[in-house]
């Protein structure tokens, strides 16, 4: 294991106070600190060197060993008494160290063992910070996702899911749309040594419809009539998010045909009252198996028609 110089790593010297300590660590774990640099592997190596440098300085007896000690500063007393031994064995002829390096005392590890102790042998941060002594640090947010079935989505109201083992209830608006996120704050993971628990971000995934089609606020629909009906003209019963409406269908209509329905579509996110169109193309089915007859009054049909 390389050696690491605590007080380097927090930027301050070998004779800074107790409180110079403090602020130094306040300052470089906010700036490192996880919640800040998501998915940053250097960021989160360095906040781990900084909670390693605070936890030994910050404690009288640590910080008086690793002065002492330096790099060995955790197996001080081991190794002084090593070396006392050696030198009793050797008649005092060996050098400083007693025939002893640093490596008969390493750990091997990317932290020292105190620091694996601290914050659970480096396998991650699993949604907070662990371990600091001191600092209060804003829990993780946290990020979920709501399917949600277009016909409910239309409608504002409340639902209840769990979240890290805790119900969580929201309201949702009506009008919310597809990839839309809402936060829900202090529902994230707890905070770091009395901070503010995170945030729960909820990204709404909204279903397709069977029968509708959303794009913003306007819906779209299809309608069938009959061959008669576009011929000849008549009246329709059209489904919308709140029941049935009877439309007119002029004479003469063609496949394909659009019409809009002001006010029928979906409702405004957070307007009440407010609601985009309904669009309805007409889509005409034409008779199948004809009798012979049938065939025969086409047929007339035709001539006629020349």
């Amino acid at each position: 294991m390389a050696f690491i110089d605590y007080y380097k790593v927090l930027g301050i010297d070998s004779k800074a106070s107790a409180d110079d300590i403090k602020k130094a660590y306040r300052k470089l774990a906010r700036k490192y600190h996880p919640d800040i640099n998501p998915g940053d592997k250097e960021a989160e190596r360095k906040f781990k060197e900084i909670n390693e440098a605070n936890e030994v300085l910050s404690h009288k007896e640590n910080r008086a060993k690793y002065d002492k000690y330096g790099e060995n500063w955790k197996h001080g007393e081991e190794y002084q008494k090593a070396q006392q031994q050696y030198r009793g064995q050797a008649g005092g002829q060996q050098g400083a160290y007693g025939g002893f390096s640093s490596e008969d005392f390493a750990d091997g590890a990317d932290f020292s063992d105190f620091f694996q102790s601290m914050f659970g042998g480096g396998g991650g941060f699993g949604g907070r910070t662990r371990g600091s002594a001191s600092g209060k640090f804003k829990g993780q947010d946290v990020e979920a996702t709501l399917n949600l079935p277009l016909r409910e989505a239309a409608k504002t109201h409340q639902q209840t899911f769990e979240i890290n083992g805790k119900k969580v209830r929201i309201t949702i608006p009506a009008g919310i749309a597809d990839g839309q996120k809402i936060k829900v704050k202090g529902h994230g993971n707890p905070g770091h040594n009395g901070g503010p628990n995170g945030d729960l971000f909820i990204t709404f995934n909204i279903e397709e419809d069977s029968h509708f089609k959303r794009k913003g606020d306007n819906l779209s629909a299809q309608l069938h009539i009959d061959l008669y009906t576009a011929i000849l003209g008549g009246e329709v019963h059209v489904q919308t998010l709140n029941g049935n409406v009877n439309l007119k269908v002029k004479p003469g209509i063609q496949n394909g045909t659009t019409v809009r329905l002001k006010g029928k579509g979906f409702p405004v996110y957070k307007k009440d009252g407010e609601f985009g169109d309904l669009l309805v193309t007409y889509h005409v089915d034409l008779p199948k198996n004809l009798s012979e007859e049938e065939k025969e009054l086409f047929l007339k049909l035709k001539n006629l028609a020349k």
